[in-house]
């Protein structure tokens, strides 16, 4: 087995880009996200209230801004906006918050249900 300082050194730009290729290539198969085991079955979380109220206030502020593109400009603006909101301007966002969240606390309950019902059976067999 040769040694790092034994390795043959790539002599021409070709060599040297295949070699820099195959780095790039070992870097992105390391770096490449692994799948948590999670279910693709189980229910998302519903977004908070604030994300509704982001939601509406992008396509405002956009509309009034056209020259601002960037996500993070339009994030700071809306927080800011969010702070000095008072609770009853909040309400609706809220509102639309819970009913979101009711939905997927039926189905989240459906989903465990279904998901003992069937770890049940398959102890069963």
């Amino acid at each position: 087995m040769k040694t790092r300082s034994q390795k043959k050194k790539p002599t021409t730009t070709e060599e040297t880009s295949k070699a820099l290729s195959t780095i790039t290539k070992q870097k992105q198969k390391a770096t490449k996200k692994r799948p948590t085991g999670e279910d693709p079955k189980k229910p998302k979380k519903p977004p908070t209230a604030f994300f509704y109220f982001l939601e509406d206030f992008r396509k405002t502020y956009q509309e009034e801004r056209p020259d601002v593109k960037t996500m993070e400009d339009i994030g700071k603006a809306c927080g800011e906006k969010w702070k000095t909101m008072n609770f009853e301007e909040k309400v609706q966002y809220y509102d639309i918050a819970t009913e979101k969240r009711a939905e997927f606390d039926k189905a989240m309950a459906a989903y465990i249900k279904i998901k003992e019902n069937g770890e049940n059976s398959d102890s069963d067999e």
